[in-house]
């Protein structure tokens, strides 16, 4: 930035001083009605933006860059700017340039960053927006891992947590945890190892702000969280956390502190610990595959309003709180029976008394985000209309606590103990609130008459003010003869007298002309000076005193930040217990018995994503039974396309439901308590780490076989599709076998294959069953039942699927007659009659030696390393041909 005669002027003297401050932010800085950026600021905002630049003094040899945004108008501009991945300054005029004494003083009052939105135009009220800190300590030595640091808060709440990992499955327990909370920002060491940014380990859309390494230094987080909390909090997460996790939450308090300067953190009063145990650990494979949250093909679904996903179509809450109450349940399933009992019981309650559950979900409707609003009130950014929409929610309250006074169930009795109406709250927004408010305190309107006497003294003189100025307008319309002349407003020129031209020749002497327009003149006398004094200034003077009245109501609410939070929270409980009873209620939902034992037992269980689409025919239920002793590996054949995928998604979202103490999809259903759930289906590419389809689907396999538990739920889906049908086969059949034998392992699993081979392994190994899906042939065609029935199947009826997808006829057919000479062992001299005779016969290629060797191998009487080897051997002599 260089300096030129356009821009020495005191006010870009002291743009360049605000700016030097915020080197990587884009300045928005107020003139007047406008927030104005310069140099290259104004380039990369205009472009970013798709508004024009153009430049301050266009006279000078070296104009500045220059472009420029409404201020009433500004939060949609700053949106984009976020969106682009920018950081905003506010740069506001902080005195009234009608008293200011030469240049009005300027200063930032608000930093934007992607993890530090309060604003409900910035922030999608059922979305959470955190912001976290990442720190990855060197371990003791080189052959053990690290141990992750990780702390996020979502500032609008005040909602702020902390973990950290540890041994062997630290990254993927981390990879998991920015999954569930996917951060808008990320804080890490400057120095941080550059494989910890990989964007495979990080959330999807997260910006990473890399800050001094002295923000995470613990003596420094020590005395930031001795700052933020009280001695016994401190004390406490001391104890249960590592030094790691301390030193990413005190890099958080850092930065929000340097951040939000004008603001209280008051809200930010406790530390929610992730508790290894308590919560089942998603890892973000599992997540995408089973599209709890977020559809897999989210950017074409979101254009076509297809959003299907589990939280989708559970969700039944009426608050924006209790929306994202639900989805950190859908993503944290609980491992504590006790606490899925209880969840369980409440929901139970709630679904067998209709008029209770309809009556509590009427009133909450119209409960607004009391959690937001409070952390507003905390961070000093309320407005009138917040205090307005936090006074109609906590008008609510009485109506809901009789309504739980009928329950009994443990959950809802502790809620009715620990209710809070707050009427003291209610009643002091109601005493000085006008039922209409402006949205900024700065323009007046917003306290009742009768709350002070000074606001009504002033108020009257306002009143009174209006009527001096009908009476001097009727006496100097009588003492000048002049019947049009008016008395009128405007703000640049305030009060004044308006004669037309054709009058002009009775204005009398004492009138001082202001103005001259085309039709008319303007005039100031001396009453009316006096009095626009009067009237301007008990104007000035009540807007201010109800501007310092708000802000006291402001402070004095701020002070009850942790009563607001907390009946936010119980608000929130209510709101999805009820929403899960509405949800059973009316897709026929029933409780899952959940244990401690090892079996899965689903009685008619339908799929809830699914069949909540138009299906014809509808939906068809199935069976499953999982247990560690006899059927602790199902292997499912069956032709593509004839629902293998939708049965294993199926039994895994309704044991997940289960465990977030919800009702599920079924008849009946027994829920041995699963520790985690693993899935490997679907396909996709890599591009850009470099890896296949086969490789993607190897590495999370591996991934899975090294986490997974005796207690873990495993899905996988056609291993093995991604390489040649010997290769795949010869994996699909050692991986099966390794899952049910490996002492670590033994886990419950699901294995849908197109290699019917496989089937053989029921009869070879214990605890190995066979299911397929059901299919009926009727004159050469096939319907597929959707009916999963124990037998495997022998065929893959890929020819018929092919059919049902719309493949031309002479394709099919010519498919037909090469199966048949496959099946019939592909001999040269075989040749295929050719349907068309006006076309050349065709024929197979004469087979290779090796293919007959290869027919003479017994391939499942070997073990899975003879396999390997022998495959190895073949290979060798063909590259020596």
């Amino acid at each position: 930035m260089t300096t030129n005669d356009a821009d020495s002027t005191p006010l870009m003297r002291q743009y360049r001083e605000i700016k030097e401050a915020y080197r990587d932010a884009i300045l928005f800085f107020r003139v007047g009605d406008f927030y104005e950026m310069f140099y290259q600021d104004a380039e990369e905002a205009s472009r970013l933006l798709n508004i024009a630049l153009t430049s301050r003094d266009k006279h000078s040899a070296n104009p500045v860059p220059l472009c420029g945004v409404p201020y009433h108008a500004a939060t949609a501009y700053i949106a984009k700017l976020l969106k682009a991945g920018r950081t905003i300054a506010l740069c506001d005029q902080v005195e009234d340039p009608k008293s200011a004494k030469g240049l009005v003083r300027r200063e930032v009052v608000r930093l934007y960053t992607p993890g530090t939105l309060v604003d409900a135009e910035l922030v999608p009220p059922d979305e959470t927006a955190y912001l976290a800190a990442l720190i990855a300590s060197d371990a003791a030595a080189p052959a053990l891992p690290s141990t992750f640091g990780l702390a996020a808060i979502d500032l609008s709440t005040g909602d702020f947590r902390l973990s950290s990992f540890e041994g062997e499955q630290a990254l993927l327990q981390l990879q998991g945890e920015l999954s569930r909370l996917e951060p808008r920002e990320l804080l890490v060491p400057d120095a941080a190892d550059g494989a910890l940014l990989e964007p495979s380990n990080l959330a999807r859309g997260c910006r990473i702000c890399a800050v001094g390494h002295e923000a995470f230094d613990l003596a420094a987080a020590e005395s930031a969280l001795h700052k933020q909390f009280p001695a016994s909090e401190l004390e406490r997460l001391t104890k249960l956390d590592s030094s790691a996790g301390l030193r990413a939450a005190g890099a958080i308090l850092s930065y929000l502190r340097n951040t939000q300067r004008h603001g209280d953190l008051r809200h930010i009063r406790a530390v929610i610990i992730h508790q290894h145990g308590d919560d089942m650990p998603l890892d973000p494979m599992t997540i995408r595959n089973l599209e709890l949250v977020r559809p897999l093909a989210s950017d074409r679904q979101e254009e076509t309003g297809n959003r299907h996903t589990l939280l989708s179509v559970i969700d039944r809450t009426v608050t924006v709180m209790g929306k994202r109450l639900l989805r950190e349940w859908v993503l944290r399933p609980s491992l504590r029976i006790d606490r899925i009992t209880e969840r369980l019981d409440a929901v139970q309650e709630l679904l067998q008394h209709l008029e209770t559950r309809v009556d509590l979900r009427s009133a909450l409707r119209g409960m607004q985000d009391v959690t937001r609003l409070t952390g507003r009130l905390a961070l000093a950014r309320a407005t009138p209309r917040d205090l307005s929409v936090l006074k109609q929610s906590l008008a609510v309250l009485p109506a809901l606590r009789p309504l739980l006074g009928r329950c009994r169930s443990t959950l809802l009795v502790r809620l009715y103990a620990e209710w809070d109406d707050a009427a003291d709250l209610h009643d002091l927004l109601d005493g000085l609130l006008l039922p209409e408010v402006p949205l900024s305190s700065r323009d007046g309107g917003i306290v009742k008459d009768g709350y002070d006497p000074t606001v009504d003294a002033l108020r009257g003189a306002m009143r009174d003010g209006k009527q001096w100025l009908l009476e001097l307008e009727g006496r100097e319309r009588t003492r000048t003869g002049i019947d049009s002349l008016k008395v009128r407003y405007n703000q640049v020129f305030g009060y004044y007298i308006e004669v037309t031209k054709p009058n002009l020749s009775r204005v009398p002497p004492d009138y001082i002309r202001k103005q001259t327009l085309v039709n008319a003149e303007r005039f100031m006398t001396a009453e009316l000076k006096e009095l626009e004094e009067r009237i301007t200034g008990a104007d000035v003077k009540l807007k201010a005193l109800e501007a310092e009245l708000f802000d006291r109501l402001v402070e004095r609410l701020a002070a009850q930040v942790a009563r607001l939070q907390s009946i936010g929270a119980r608000l929130a409980l209510v709101d999805v217990l009820a929403g899960l009873a509405e949800v059973a209620a009316l897709h026929r939902y029933v409780r899952p018995e959940v244990d401690d034992g090892e079996t899965i037992e689903i009685i008619e269980g339908r799929h809830p994503v699914v069949e909540r689409l138009d299906l014809e025919g509808g939906f068809i239920p199935n069976d499953t039974r999982l247990d560690r002793e006899t059927h602790r590996l199902l292997i499912i054949t069956g032709p593509n396309m004839a629902g293998k995928s939708t049965y294993l998604r199926q039994v895994a979202l309704i044991v997940l439901l289960a465990q977030i103490g919800s009702f599920v999809p079924a008849s009946r259903t027994r829920i041995g308590l699963v520790d985690r759930v693993f899935t490997r289906v679907g396909a996709s590419d890599n591009l850009a780490a470099g890896q296949s389809t086969f490789m993607v689907e190897m590495s999370e396999t591996a991934h899975i076989l090294r986490h997974a538990t005796s207690r873990s739920l495993i899905l996988l889906d056609e291993i093995g599709r991604g390489t040649s049908t010997y290769d795949g086969l010869s994996l699909a059949w050692s991986i099966a076998e390794y899952i049910q034998s490996a002492p670590h392992l033994g886990a419950r699993t699901l294995f849908a294959t197109h290699y019917h081979e496989m089937t053989q392994l029921e009869g070879l190994r214990p605890g190995i069953r066979n299911y397929r899906v059901a299919v009926q042939e009727r004159d050469g065609d096939v319907l597929f039942l959707r009916k999963i029935v124990e037998g495997g199947a022998d065929r893959s009826y890929g020819i018929h699927v092919a059919k049902l997808a719309g493949l031309p006829a002479a394709i099919l057919t010519r498919a037909q007659e090469v199966l048949h000479q496959l099946e019939q062992g592909g001999q040269s001299s075989d040749r295929l009659q050719n349907p068309e005779p006006s076309e050349r016969d065709r024929s197979l290629p004469a087979p290779h030696p090796i293919l007959s060797e290869m027919k003479q191998m017994d391939l499942f009487s070997m073990t899975p390393l003879e396999a390997m080897n022998r495959l190895a051997d073949l290979k060798r002599r063909l590259d020596q041909e």
